[in-house]
């Protein structure tokens, strides 16, 4: 199922007080390495994981990382950014 969001956007739900937004270029048993990606710790602002997913889509995906590989044993959901819902 992680091989058809391979090349799109992607939310990346994290265990911690992280969210991940990019563009899925590889998954494995052990990561996921997403490109052009923005890495936001939410105790660095008073808005929800949500709100934060939808003004980041809505303004565009503001990369902080070039590169960067995800740990899977800390990955809760992952989705296209097509399929998140701002209502």
């Amino acid at each position: 199922m992680l091989d058809e969001m391979i090349g799109h956007h992607v939310v990346v739900d994290l265990s911690s007080q992280f969210v991940c937004l990019g563009t899925l270029r590889r998954a494995d048993v052990l990561h996921l390495e997403l490109e052009d990606a923005d890495l936001h710790d939410l105790r660095d602002t008073r808005t929800t994981r949500e709100n934060y997913v939808a003004a980041a889509l809505a303004t565009g995906i503001k990369r902080n990382r070039k590169r960067v590989l995800l740990a899977r044993t800390e990955v809760v959901a992952v989705a296209r950014a097509d399929d998140v819902v701002a209502d």
